[in-house]
């Protein structure tokens, strides 16, 4: 038995669970609790445009000596503990095989040299916790909420799976099937799924932003055990994690244990970045994407800046204002007004290398999907030619504000927000900083991204329409020649 593994053996005898399997016998429900005192002090603040509390103040932040990031957050308003393991690599770090960071994501549950298929989810389970994890284009995040005594439980067995992890032919089948069944549901027979993955390609014609997080199929098929344990050692190093954990429990000792079970995990020496950058547009870019759907979509996409850019909270305020629900002018405009979508929707997404802005609509039956495309343009012309009212961005302001502090409402975003930024920004920036950016947006910055970002010369239009009828299809080619 190698040391860096005793304390997992040690704490499981202790536990009564077996070293390879369990049946844990103590199960103590999790609820997600709200930090109530903290919510109301920030909602009063709100109202009174006075300063906002923000527990991220008393943070604790700092390295091992292997490089490996560690943030602290103690909080004993409620028994729960909130445990994220941030590993800075996502699609976009990909450099042969597309998909192998969230085919990641799920061999990391398949088992370790002293833990069992499953058995990692078991023991959080069986004891009243929540596991699970998701792939993004710049991040993984491995996630636990539990009790105060199960804290010990989750770090070593986080860190069981981070130093011994087993990554073989049989893993990796068994995972690929299952990443191709997610992809057929999510994406390949959903008209949803093929027109935002579409959308998506063409808004980034070069960089990696372009490629589904959930890789394209043929590469999913055909990702090797070598490629898998080579992405593993690169990105899975201690140099290359951050550990954040919120809620009930003691700094000191945490930080000691921590130490001890990840201490050990090895440094990896260059961390590769895929060197692409985002390629200017000069024209509008069109897609046609043929799928059996009962209705045809709409789906437009711009470039827009990466996160943390000067520009972020403008561009917010316009989403909100242009396609953040029912009460948006998309869909007042085209839903209830004219009549001729029966949704609209969009939003800004911003990500750590660029950003899109992005809307879509679903035309009503009997509407032609140019007179939607029309009218849809039509409202973002309307805000970058003759602007917003002040009453609007009040609203849409204030809507930021308040989903901004419900966002962080209980251990679990809290750690999200820590972990998200420590990783993005290499800090975590002040709720102060923040709710004061967006109260300086106004009606004349929010004209200004709009008619900036969202031109025409700059426009990705992707239509999800039924496949024409083979006489119509081949009147077609036979024109074409």
């Amino acid at each position: 038995m190698t040391d860096d593994v005793r304390p997992l053996k040690g704490l499981l005898a202790r536990l009564g669970v077996a070293a390879r399997f369990s049946r844990a016998s103590v199960a103590r429900p999790v609820a997600c609790v709200a930090v109530l005192t903290t919510l109301l002090a920030s909602a009063s603040a709100l109202a009174s445009d006075g300063p906002v509390a923000d527990p991220a103040d008393a943070m604790f932040e700092t390295r091992l000596d292997n490089g490996f990031r560690v943030v602290l957050l103690e909080d004993h308003r409620t028994p729960v503990v909130a445990v994220q393991l941030w590993v800075d690599a996502g699609s976009a770090d990909e450099s042969f095989y597309t998909g192998i960071a969230h085919l990641f994501e799920h061999m990391m549950f398949k088992g370790s040299e002293n833990i069992d298929e499953e058995v990692h989810a078991q023991l959080i389970n069986e004891r009243g916790g929540r596991i699970n994890a998701y792939t993004s284009r710049d991040v993984t995040v491995y996630h636990e909420d539990v009790t105060a005594e199960s804290l010990p439980l989750v770090i070593d067995l986080e860190a069981e799976r981070f130093l011994n992890l087993t990554v073989d032919e049989e893993t990796l089948e068994s995972e690929r099937e299952v990443v191709l069944e997610e992809r057929r549901l999510r994406t390949e027979d959903t008209p949803d799924g093929r027109g935002f993955e579409a959308l998506a390609a063409l808004v980034w014609k070069a960089h990696p932003y372009r490629v589904p997080t959930i890789g394209w199929r043929t590469d999913v098929e055909q990702v090797t055990v070598e490629a898998c344990q080579e992405f593993f050692a690169t990105y899975y190093a201690a140099n290359n994690l951050t550990l954040v954990i919120v809620g009930d429990f003691e700094t000191a000792p945490t930080l000691a244990h921590i130490k001890r079970a990840f201490g050990r995990l090895p440094t990896a020496p260059v961390i590769p970045r895929n060197p692409t950058t985002v390629v200017p547009q000069e024209g509008e870019r069109r897609s046609d994407v043929y799928f059996e759907a009962q209705l045809p979509l709409l789906f437009a996409g711009w470039h827009t800046p990466p996160t943390g850019h000067p520009d972020g909270e403008a561009l917010d305020v316009a989403s909100q204002i242009l396609s953040g629900g029912r009460s948006s002018r998309l869909y007042r405009s085209l839903v209830y007004d004219q009549e001729i979508a029966l949704y609209a929707h969009g939003s800004y997404w911003e990500m750590t290398d660029a950003g899109m802005f992005y809307a879509s609509a679903g035309a009503r039956p009997g509407v032609e999907l140019e007179t939607l495309e029309a009218a849809f343009m039509a409202e973002i012309a309307s805000v970058a030619e003759g602007g917003v009212t002040e009453e609007e961005v009040a609203r849409a302001k204030r809507q930021m504000e308040v989903s901004l502090i419900n966002r962080f409402a209980t251990n679990h975003s809290m750690a999200s927000r820590l972990g998200r930024e420590i990783v993005a920004f290499g800090r975590v920036r002040p709720l102060s900083e923040r709710i004061e950016a967006i109260r300086a947006v106004t009606p004349e910055d929010v004209k200004r991204v709009v008619a900036t970002y969202l031109t025409d010369a700059g426009r990705n239009v992707v239509r999800v329409l039924a496949p024409p009828i083979r006489e119509e299809l081949a009147k077609s080619e036979g024109g074409a020649r």
